[in-house]
């Protein structure tokens, strides 16, 4: 009688186990989803930015049209990857900044175009946009980092797996990208 006893704590510890862990792991794909939506917020914010400081930039450098159509591409592109996977929406966002730097760059051989308070305004808003955006991404890949480390390592693997949690991607722009551009596109002036 005493080895059922002995028995049945065990399978009650090891349910109780299974069960925290469950938990757990779902606890933090909720986080994750919680975190991805921060990044998409920040991600909305710059491209609704991107138009009105493309307007500001074309009044000044009409002759820079091919700089512009660039970064209306991209822009569309990375709003087109908006409900994408972490990897996608790195890739097309990574396109996005470089275009963004390359309409910044123009903007650089206007000096009444960096006078304008429109264009400041529009630079300003974009930088808070941008340091939001890293820290967004850098709790977010936190968070992908713990998760991935539960649902790799043992036991807890064995719970993962069973209930079918796999590993999360990491969102990060493409490696030249994120070494040009710091993580953020360039918009210091003057």
């Amino acid at each position: 009688m005493q080895n059922v006893y002995i028995v049945l704590g065990v399978v009650a510890l090891i349910a109780l186990y299974v069960g925290m862990t469950y938990n757990n792991l779902f606890r933090m794909r909720v986080n994750n989803g919680e975190a991805w939506s921060d990044i998409k917020v920040q991600l909305k914010r710059r491209h609704d930015l991107i138009p009105m400081l493309v307007e500001t930039v074309k009044g000044y450098a009409k002759h820079e049209q091919s700089t512009f159509e660039k970064v209306v591409q991209a822009r569309a592109e990375a709003t087109a990857a908006e409900g994408a996977s972490p990897a996608r929406a790195g890739a097309a966002e990574g396109g996005l900044v470089s275009a963004l730097r390359g309409l910044l760059a123009v903007a650089e051989a206007y000096p009444d175009l960096k006078a304008n308070t429109n264009f400041l305004d529009l630079q300003k808003q974009l930088a808070d946009v941008e340091e939001k955006l890293a820290a967004s991404r850098r709790f977010f890949n936190g968070n992908i980092r713990v998760y991935n480390q539960k649902v790799g390592m043992f036991p807890s693997n064995l719970v993962a797996g069973m209930f079918h949690f796999a590993s999360a991607e990491f969102f990060e722009l493409p490696e030249e990208e994120a070494a040009a551009a710091g993580n953020r596109p360039d918009i210091k002036f003057g």
